[in-house]
């Protein structure tokens, strides 16, 4: 056997046991599939089965380079040649299992994530970070056992260069900090909309992911809006997609004076009253917002759900009510703009106050 390894370590950690045991926790991991995720949405179920595919990939892998090792041990001492392979093969079994193991751990807990976020996904970021905590364990414990390295001189000699990166690092783990506490305390979630309010700027958009450095939003308009972890931490986030509050928005509309109130208000409430995009309760609302010589302004509230699709539900909330009071023989106000001649030497036809339609 290879110096560099402990030979007897390294067969006891290469036989069919282990290898079993792997096998069952990534069938456990799929038997949680399919028994507690069902009701995911359609891109979630392809985002898990992409994992698999992956994971039975690595595992196949795994199979083979852990029976070679099994024939390469059995072999008669007459081909000493290839036994001489074998601890090499071993610690490439070994690792690619580490990687295995991880993997299916991985797929567990973004599984177990996944469970109080059937549709929308969860973050990677608290995932990503559990994958590093357990491969360092699993490196320093391989590096323990098989190469038998005595970590605690290296960590003490290390102790110096850890604080000279965290100081080069203190940006990326600020960032990082910073999304670690707003996933606990859950501000937000992929999928949700909201509105990121840091001084004087204004930033909407649509959580996409939450990385090891910033917050990535899909804007309004389909652009991509990164956000650094420790600016989203520090700024006032507002959140429109809570399922148990709904969005109000509204639209105005300017009438002539002389029409009967109560009917603009009835014919403008009813005539949103079945768009699907619209909640039904509370039901559209519809009051007279201002008054002057020119025009009776009446804005008609409604509520939504999607934050996304205000503006389209606006346009078509605007439609439907034009449609209607078109149809009851209602028309909107004219806007008009009073000219006035100061010029003292003008003509009096000249001074004669003139009304017309603004152009």
């Amino acid at each position: 056997m290879n110096k560099l390894t402990q030979s007897q370590t390294l067969a006891h950690l290469l036989e069919i046991e282990p290898y079993t045991l792997l096998g069952l926790l990534l069938f456990v991991t799929y038997l949680f599939y399919r028994f507690f995720l069902r009701d995911a949405s359609e891109e979630r179920h392809r985002n898990i089965q992409k994992h698999f595919a992956n994971i039975t990939r690595h595992f196949l892998v795994l199979s083979l380079l852990f029976f070679t090792f099994l024939i390469l041990n059995e072999v008669d001492t007459e081909w000493t040649h290839f036994r001489r392979i074998a601890p090499y093969v071993g610690i490439v079994t070994l690792l690619w299992g580490m990687i295995v193991f991880v993997k299916t751990c991985r797929l567990i807990v973004l599984q177990y994530l996944f469970m109080s976020s059937m549709q929308t996904g969860v973050p990677l970021l608290l995932v990503n970070i559990f994958s590093l905590l357990l491969s360092i364990v699993l490196v320093f414990w391989g590096a323990s056992h098989i190469f038998d390295v005595q970590l605690a001189p290296l960590l003490a000699t290390s102790a110096a260069f850890s604080i000279i990166l965290g100081l080069a690092l203190q940006d990326t783990l600020g960032n990082l900090f910073a999304g670690i506490a707003m996933q606990i305390d859950k501000t937000f979630e992929i999928g949700d909309w909201v509105e990121v309010v840091s001084g004087p700027v204004k930033t909407v958009g649509r959580v996409k992911e939450l990385t090891w450095r910033s917050t990535i939003l899909d804007g309004l308009f389909e652009e991509v809006v990164t956000i650094p972890n420790r600016v989203m931490a520090q700024a006032q986030v507002y959140n429109f997609s809570p399922k148990e509050t709904s969005i109000i928005r509204s639209v105005t509309f300017r009438l002539n004076h002389g029409i009967n109130p109560d009917q603009v208000k009835e014919i403008l409430e009813s005539s949103i009253a079945g768009l699907s995009d619209i909640r039904g309760i509370p039901s559209p609302l519809a009051y007279i917002s201002d008054a002057n010589e020119n025009f009776i302004a009446y804005k008609l509230i409604f509520n939504i759900d999607n934050y996304g699709a205000q503006y389209v539900l606006g346009d078509k909330v605007y439609r439907k009510g034009f449609e209607a009071l078109q149809a009851a023989g209602i028309k909107l106000a004219r806007p008009y703009l009073e000219l006035y001649n100061t010029n003292a030497t003008a003509t009096p036809h000249a001074n004669q106050q003139s009304t017309g339609p603004t152009v």
